[in-house]
């Protein structure tokens, strides 16, 4: 059966940290890399950390059903799974674990039921949230505002994820997100 793994969180939950604790840990996932029409970032790599698109490519492959899912997360700022990377994936025999937007989250949920497991990551508080984003160093204070406002609204949709896993401690996070892996791929 074709498994997957869900990671959804605000920005700066630290689920990009926890996924690739989990490949290190288990070699039968491979990351599903995703679509975005945004600008790489830092050391950011085209076909390793995302498939950066200009506006007008990502918009054509939306409208050749090139996606399973696809947002526009912020204005003017897209991301989406195109279906070639998981078909890439599943050739291989590999579970496709995935790192995407909350709601990009919810989607791969509803269409993909029970083959899917969906893992929200929390972060402590909000306030924490934002200390972990301003330490990054990767983003302007514009952007920053407009993650925690968005956060907010993302914390309410927790509770469409099958598990809720705390990421107050790294470790602790990783151990209990392998523990539930664990246990879904049986």
């Amino acid at each position: 059966m074709r498994k997957l793994i869900i990671f959804s969180a605000p920005s700066g939950s630290g689920k990009t940290t926890i996924v690739r604790e989990l490949l290190k840990r288990f070699d039968c996932f491979e990351f599903s890399i995703s679509a975005t029409s945004r600008k790489p970032r830092g050391q950011e790599q085209n076909g390793v950390d995302y498939y950066f698109m200009s506006s007008e490519e990502f918009r054509e492959r939306v409208e050749r059903d090139e996606f399973v899912e696809w947002e526009e997360v912020y204005a003017g700022t897209c991301y989406g799974t195109l279906k070639s990377e998981m078909e890439r994936i599943w050739a291989n025999g590999h579970v496709i674990i995935f790192d995407v937007d909350v709601m990009g989250g919810i989607k791969l949920k509803r269409l993909f039921g029970q083959a899917a497991c969906s893992v929200f990551i929390m972060p402590p508080s909000v306030e924490e949230l934002e200390r972990r984003l301003r330490g990054r160093g990767t983003d302007a204070e514009d952007i920053i505002v407009k993650r925690i406002a968005k956060a907010e609204f993302e914390l309410s949709k927790a509770s469409e994820f099958d598990f809720e896993v705390v990421n107050d401690d790294l470790q602790v996070a990783v151990d209990e997100t392998a523990a539930i892996i664990t246990n879904f791929l049986k």
